[in-house]
């Protein structure tokens, strides 16, 4: 039998709710969106044989990188120095506002759709 879509929405957003403990939804989802966000132009662009792909992904900051310092007691601070800092260091445009970031990586009509549809999940699972 086939997952249904509600299903699958409800599961996610009740373990997204476990994991996130006490801290309020409102700020858990930054760091999910920031996730999704890092996963995205590991995906898109981290083994892109363009000439000069929009966003250059350095070695040890990708998104296979960042779920690999999972248990670390200093996560926090390797996704900073390790992941983060790498990628604004090897992506002049990722030092403009946010906005501006996600629109000079993603295109105004890619992000436009990209944040639409991640925000209606989140305002589906709640």
């Amino acid at each position: 039998m086939a997952l249904k879509k509600s299903d699958l929405y409800s599961s996610l957003w009740a373990s997204c709710d476990e994991l996130r403990g006490g801290m309020d939804a409102s700020q858990y989802k930054d760091y999910v969106l920031f996730m999704l966000f890092i996963k995205y132009i590991s995906d898109k662009y981290g083994n892109s044989a363009d000439f000069a792909p929009p966003v250059t992904i350095p070695k040890g900051a990708s998104y296979v990188d960042m779920v690999a310092l999972k248990g670390k007691p200093d996560i926090g601070d390797r996704i900073n120095t390790q992941v983060i800092q790498p990628l604004i260091e090897a992506n002049a445009r990722l030092k403009l506002p946010i906005t501006e970031v996600k629109t000079a990586i993603l295109g105004h009509a890619e992000f436009a759709a990209f944040q639409k549809s991640a925000t209606q999940h989140f305002d589906d699972w709640r």
